[in-house]
């Protein structure tokens, strides 16, 4: 811990994937509203960058998914974990190591920093109400103070030998930031009745295999049945464009894509088919109904299905407590299953009603603005 009041303190922050990129460059921004003396470096994307953070090397070289996905980069981890090790044991060691999300990798660089005496700030904890519940304890040998997004997650650290504090949902912060939202509706649909479908394959390129397939099947199915509607797709930072133009090029469907803010692109749409994740919750602070699903490779979803014991896998309705939104998993996430469901919610108003108000609900539950701060005000606190 520095003793010096005038000294900068020296933080070592690490973000393994596109959502923590984006989480961490709030944090970063509202430490330096705060003015609190704290330099940031470590791992991250774009927004961490943007907002002053030193990068030692890219988020996306860790942000894989899928046990297949994750065997075949394991020489690039490797080196990685290795880098960042030696930041941890050299002779200028951080004051404070933060880690957003990523557990796999993180919990094991909080071992190494709690070896070297270096207190460990974890922001967004693992989801160990989801799998591995075995994790709390581990978690409580190796982190000092945790930073909830979930009100019910700090009873399931009771009895730890840590700080565990419920700091509101990020999302939040990042909602209010982007008001007034651009309207991009204007700019992509002439007439008020033609339905605009939002298509959120996600920021992973390795989701992009088993998903991006499946979502421009899905968008065929809808056009046949209405033959006006315009579909968007927004492009993730950790995403190139190209990646997307000659699949759409070639599929002759009318999609755009947009780098705009997925608040903006979000509420710009009638319907969303989107991957499971924080996109889900994005869109619900937005309002806007959706359909989600998620597929992944055999031997990953097999394995997945052996570890994780909840009756939901969308964060909209892990929030909830209940089925708010319609969940489509590996077979079940078919073109003809998906598009039927868009077209309900296009179609049904009494059910699109339905579906909006679980998703008002869902905004109450998250709570207050405000999350990114207390974060921050966590920081001089635990270094």
């Amino acid at each position: 811990m520095a003793t010096d009041s005038k000294k900068y303190k020296r933080v070592l922050i690490v973000a393994g994937e596109s959502s923590g990129d984006l989480h961490g460059g709030n944090l970063i921004r509202a430490a330096h509203n705060l003015q609190l003396k704290v330099d940031f470096y470590g791992v991250g994307g774009k927004r961490m960058t943007d907002a002053g953070c030193q990068i030692l090397f890219p988020a996306e070289d860790l942000a894989v998914m899928g046990l297949l996905e994750v065997v075949a980069h394991l020489p690039t981890i490797r080196n990685r974990f290795k880098r960042l090790e030696q930041q941890l044991q050299g002779g200028n060691k951080p004051d404070l190591l933060l880690l957003i999300d990523y557990p796999g990798f993180n919990l094991r660089l909080a071992k190494v920093a709690r070896d070297q005496g270096v207190p460990v700030l974890y922001y967004i904890a693992p989801k160990v109400w989801a799998w591995k519940k075995g994790r709390i304890k581990t978690i409580g040998e190796r982190v000092d103070q945790l930073a909830l997004i979930f009100p019910f997650e700090p009873p399931l650290y009771a009895g730890e030998k840590l700080r565990a504090e419920y700091v509101g949902n990020p999302l939040l912060d990042e909602f209010v930031a982007e008001q007034p939202l651009r309207n991009l509706r204007q700019d992509l649909v002439a007439d008020k009745s033609t339905p605009l479908i939002g298509i959120f394959p996600g920021s992973r390129r390795s989701e992009l295999k088993y998903i991006l397939p499946t979502l421009l099947e899905t968008a065929a199915l809808i056009l046949q049945q209405k033959p006006q509607a315009k579909f968007i797709l927004p492009v993730a930072p950790s995403l190139n464009a190209d990646e997307f133009r000659a699949r759409i090029q070639t599929s002759g469907l009318p999609i755009t894509l947009s780098q705009e803010s997925i608040y903006a692109v979000a509420a710009a749409c009638d319907a969303v088919l989107c991957v499971s994740g924080t996109v889900t919750l994005q869109t619900a602070l937005c309002k806007t109904p959706m359909a989600v699903l998620y597929k992944a490779a055999r031997l990953s979803y097999f394995v997945g299905s052996l570890l994780v014991k909840i009756p939901h896998f969308s964060l909209v309705n892990i929030v909830a407590g209940q089925e708010v939104v319609r969940e489509f998993l590996q077979q079940q996430a078919s073109p003809h299953a998906l598009s039927k469901e868009i077209l309900r919610l296009l179609d049904d108003s009494s059910y699109r009603a339905q579906v909006t108000r679980g998703l008002k609900s869902v905004c109450t539950r998250l709570g207050e603005p405000g999350c990114s701060e207390r974060v921050a005000k966590l920081i001089t606190k635990t270094c």
